[in-house]
């Protein structure tokens, strides 16, 4: 049996985001499109932080939602751009824009750890527990970061056991072979071999109960 993702998992996925994307070059271009996304790699990583953050909380008031987000006020930076509430300054540039993102998922981190476990909380894909939480927060993060090392021409392979304990949680109905391959196809960015191409996809955000 796979063990479920863990608010350490989380940690660690966060801190190889973080070293991958800081050792890009100082010239790198963040408007450029971020892989097989419609967004820049900046617009990419915002979108990843302002995720973490809303699930964090999702979990934080007394009485979780069941039926709805919590109401952040979020808005575009430009048509096409991701609705976000959370917002780097562009003046602070990359590095500016990379605390952002190690703020928001510290926060996710924080939060899950001191969730009970039978707490559950509003998702438009079920309603989920801090695990469930956790599992989304990777996925989040292991596949947007694809997304921005495509876009600049970084390297990003992570750990299988990530993808695995993801891949578990999220997506039961997909047999997991070579982890990271199959999470990339689970989610509609790679070809799998022996496996059509997912273009209508979701997770399972709610428990198996």
């Amino acid at each position: 049996m796979i063990d479920s993702p863990t608010p350490d998992d989380l940690a660690l996925a966060l801190r190889l985001a973080v070293d991958t994307l800081r050792a890009a070059p100082a010239d790198a271009d963040w408007s450029r499109t971020a892989g097989p996304i419609a967004w820049t790699c900046r617009e990419t990583v915002e979108h990843l932080a302002d995720d973490l953050l809303a699930y964090a909380a999702q979990l934080g008031p007394a009485r979780p939602p069941q039926d709805r987000y919590v109401p952040f006020a979020a808005t575009r930076r430009s048509p096409g751009a991701p609705n976000n509430f959370v917002r780097a300054e562009p003046a602070a540039g990359p590095d500016g824009l990379l605390e952002v993102l190690e703020a928001s998922g510290g926060l996710m981190v924080a939060v899950a750890r001191v969730t009970p476990p039978e707490a559950r909380a509003y998702h438009p894909w079920g309603l989920a527990d801090p695990t469930g939480f956790v599992a989304m927060s990777l996925v989040e993060t292991l596949v947007h970061l694809h997304d921005v090392a495509q876009g600049l021409g970084l390297p990003w392979s992570p750990p299988a056991h990530l993808c695995e304990r993801t891949l578990a949680r999220l997506f039961p109905d997909v047999p997991i072979a070579d982890p990271w391959p199959t999470l990339l196809w689970a989610t509609g960015r790679a070809p799998l071999p022996g496996h059509p191409p997912r273009t209508d996809w979701r997770w399972h955000a709610a428990p198996a109960e």
